[in-house]
């Protein structure tokens, strides 16, 4: 049993949610993930690139690509909901933290944890274009090209996967599951 995914009482979970079937094992996303970061280094070689994590979910992403670039960078967050406790996006986006300081000609990589229908990150991209950065990218460690409402330009992007919710490596189910250092779907249980 994997530590904290047994009940208050010390036995088995026999019933909710839990972890299912790994698509991402740790490995492979530490090697693709230095595989991101040494495209990156290449493509804005002599800048400083300013990386926006988006919180919570992007978290453990922008910290291992950040130590694993070759360039000088810099790092700010936001924090936006579109998911509250659902599987799948409302479609409703709220910043509920902006960045620290202005972008105004500043090389801007976005790094998301999981682009799904596209809604949230074309908000997001729409209220950072209006800030006038010199350049605006995207680099997502998960896509889901088939539950695309939107088609948006993602430079970088580490894994694509089927349309299945997935939990782990910061991507959470009603804040659960965060800590997994593997990707897994996430299993429902009755109980």
């Amino acid at each position: 049993m994997r530590a904290g995914l047994s009940d208050s009482a010390g036995g088995e979970r026999t019933h909710g949610p839990r972890p299912g079937s790994v698509v991402v094992d740790a490995q492979a996303l530490a090697e693709r993930i230095r595989q991101l970061a040494a495209a990156i280094s290449s493509d804005y070689a002599g800048r400083v690139p300013l990386l926006v994590g988006v919180l919570k979910g992007a978290v453990f992403f922008v910290s291992d690509l950040m130590r694993a670039l070759e360039v000088p960078c810099e790092v700010d967050f936001m924090a936006v909901a579109s998911y509250g406790d659902a599987t799948s996006s409302s479609g409703v986006v709220r910043i509920l933290k902006d960045l620290d300081r202005p972008i105004e000609g500043r090389d801007v990589l976005v790094v998301e944890d999981i682009v799904d229908s596209g809604l949230t990150l074309s908000y997001l991209l729409r209220t950072l274009r209006a800030r006038g950065p010199a350049s605006l990218e995207v680099c997502a460690l998960l896509t889901k090209p088939e539950r695309r409402k939107i088609d948006l330009p993602i430079r970088y992007v580490g894994f694509e996967i089927p349309d299945r919710f997935v939990i782990g490596y910061g991507l959470d189910f009603a804040e659960r599951f965060r800590n997994l250092p593997f990707i897994a779907e996430l299993e429902e249980r009755g109980g």
